[in-house]
């Protein structure tokens, strides 16, 4: 939700009091937006000073800094003059003067940046940068975007054809994630670079002579679009854990800018247009692989309850196999983490070729699902590393919510339930940490209970199939263990023969309107001696004290299977540690599975 702003006088002479004026004024223009802090680069006396002034709070408060600059000749006259500003909501680092934008290369001020947007593996580029001897002082993505650019030109201050177009292409290069974003050197003086991935930019024109038009959008770039980014990534010996921890601040992000908490109201821009025309479609189609086909089968439900428009979940090997009859007046969401996974891909582009209307759920800016679909959503979960989907199973969850939300705004008979979702969502990071708390126990049961076991049945029903299914993927992907994600409704159409006192079972039996069903299904195993692993809610006391229990929070029923899928990813962590598996690159599979 950041604002920049940003302006050039070229051979007109301007006192450096009205560039100010003129910046702060843009700064108010884009308070609309939301804010928490403010701040200006504009030239100093000299030619490599770059004067910075930071302020959290409104702009009226840096325009408050500026005026005490008393040994600044504010009305000292620029022929040329190139100024930048930036109204910043935080999202990496608390709201302070040191995370306020513009971002510094250095002291020196040598390369300065504004920025809108996520930059999503400014982690791994802040670690090679930090090796490379540059210090960081902010917690911001930013700076690093900042330090990249005084890398590259360091890296090539012999070069004397560089141009700062290129220096900042070579930036670009290296980012993932959206952005739009502004730079300011003292080495090129006069000249400011605007660049874009995702994020809106517009550059305007005044002049006397009359125009055409007195803006540009800012289009994409061939170079930024299509080279793909070459970064030494960041040790992997703990990232699988470390992902699965990072879920309470990844799903705010999945949240942050468009879910009102206040006035129950959700927004996601990528979906605008094309609103109308979603709620008068004939049906929704979900169409994925693995874990994000898990996701979309998490969500049917809520989706087909809000929307009241009927809901199939294909996977989408198998919908290319059928050749599945798709018509003009169907919606098809295609759901994929790295926006590159080849039979979505595939998929898709039949939609496309029959006319149905496309919308892309990614983790990847500028992938080729978020380009060839006509609109859609950016889950912000931040990079994987592991290739077991952990953190972008949650996002994808909580982004396919929003949808629903969105959608249904015009059915008034749904505003008690979705108020209570989004009260839920609200909820949401400090229960997932209520869940991460209990690790030492799951590590525990891993050791002791499932550790040498060759199999493993987890089951449960409604919301909660399919964290089954989910749960046993991640099982079985990470430790090897063999898994089987059973519907507890179909238990008695074969997977009971397989109930005995030796083999593990984990039932999912939360609070909501199939208790007493899946109540059924645990008398059904314990009298084959079974003794299941119960998945429950904290202060379920109808539960027998002497059964083993993971206990997790109670939320509203179709956001619990976010809750109930943390254990069982930490448990499928813990049995690969115990295996002597490498738990971020399991065998025989692929991150982005980019080949049928």
């Amino acid at each position: 939700m950041c604002g920049i702003f940003a302006y050039l006088n070229y051979l007109t002479a301007v006192d450096r009091q009205s560039i100010a004026d003129i910046l702060t004024n843009g700064l108010k223009r884009l308070e609309y937006r939301g804010y928490d802090s403010a701040g200006l680069a504009i030239d100093g006396d000299n030619e490599n000073d770059v004067l910075i002034y930071k302020e959290v709070g409104k702009v009226a408060a840096l325009q408050k800094l500026i005026q005490e600059q008393n040994t600044i000749d504010w009305q000292k006259t620029f022929t040329s003059h190139c100024g930048m500003a930036h109204t910043r909501w935080a999202t990496h680092g608390q709201p302070s003067p040191i995370n306020s934008h513009p971002h510094r290369s250095d002291p020196k001020n040598e390369f300065t940046v504004v920025h809108n947007g996520i930059i999503t593996n400014y982690r791994e580029l802040k670690l090679v940068l930090e090796k490379k001897g540059y210090t960081f002082e902010s917690e911001t993505d930013t700076e690093a975007i900042a330090k990249l650019a005084k890398y590259i030109w360091d890296s090539q201050k012999g070069n004397k054809q560089l141009t700062f177009t290129d220096l900042v292409k070579g930036v670009v290069k290296e980012l993932e994630g959206a952005f739009a974003m502004i730079f300011k050197s003292v080495h090129f003086p006069n000249e400011i670079v605007a660049t874009r991935r995702g994020s809106p930019l517009l550059i305007g024109v005044k002049t006397p002579k009359k125009l055409k038009v007195d803006f540009v959008d800012v289009e994409f770039g061939g170079i930024a679009e299509e080279i793909p980014a070459e970064v030494e990534g960041a040790p992997a010996a703990l990232s699988a854990l470390e992902e699965i921890y990072e879920q309470p601040e990844s799903v705010v992000n999945t949240m942050r800018g468009r879910v009102n908490f206040d006035t129950h109201k959700v927004t996601l821009g990528g979906l605008k247009t094309y609103l109308p025309t979603i709620r008068r479609c004939r049906r929704i189609v979900f169409i994925a692989c693995g874990t994000s086909y898990h996701s979309a089968l998490a969500t049917r439900a809520i989706f087909e309850e809000l929307t009241e428009i009927p809901v199939s979940t294909e996977l989408a090997s198998d919908f290319l196999d059928r050749k599945t009859p798709i018509f003009r007046d169907d919606v098809c969401v295609f759901i994929s983490q790295s926006g590159e996974t080849a039979d979505t891909i595939l998929a898709m582009r039949y939609c496309i070729e029959r006319g149905a209307l496309c919308v892309g759920v990614t983790n990847t800016v500028g992938s080729s699902i978020s380009r060839e679909s006509h609109c859609g959503v950016h889950i912000n979960a931040g990079p994987e590393i592991g290739v077991a989907s952990t953190k972008a199973y949650t996002s994808q969850y909580i982004a396919l919510v929003m949808i629903a939300i969105q959608l249904s705004e015009d059915r008034t008979s749904m505003t008690a339930r979705r108020n209570e979702i989004i009260d839920g969502l609200h909820a949401l990071p400090a229960h997932i940490k209520e869940v991460l708390a209990i690790d030492q126990e799951l590590q525990r049961l891993a050791r002791d209970v499932l550790h040498k076991e060759k199999s493993l049945l987890i089951m449960g029903r409604g919301f909660q199939n399919a964290t089954c299914l989910e749960g046993a993927l991640k099982i079985k992907e990470v430790s090897y263990m063999h898994s089987e994600g059973i519907l507890a409704g179909e238990l008695k159409h074969g997977p009971l023969a397989l109930v005995d006192e030796n083999m593990p079972v984990i039932l999912i039996m939360t609070r909501d309107s199939l208790y007493p069903k899946v109540r059924s299904a645990l008398e059904q195993v314990t009298a084959r001696k079974g003794q299941p692993i119960i998945i429950c809610n904290k202060g379920d006391d109808a539960i027998n004290a002497e059964s083993k229990t993971i206990r997790v929070p109670q939320t509203v029923d179709c956001l619990q299977g976010l809750l109930t899928i943390i254990p069982l990813q930490l448990l499928s962590y813990h049995l690969a540690c115990l295996a002597g598996v490498d738990v971020d690159f399991p065998r025989n599979l692929a991150k982005s599975v980019t080949v049928e």
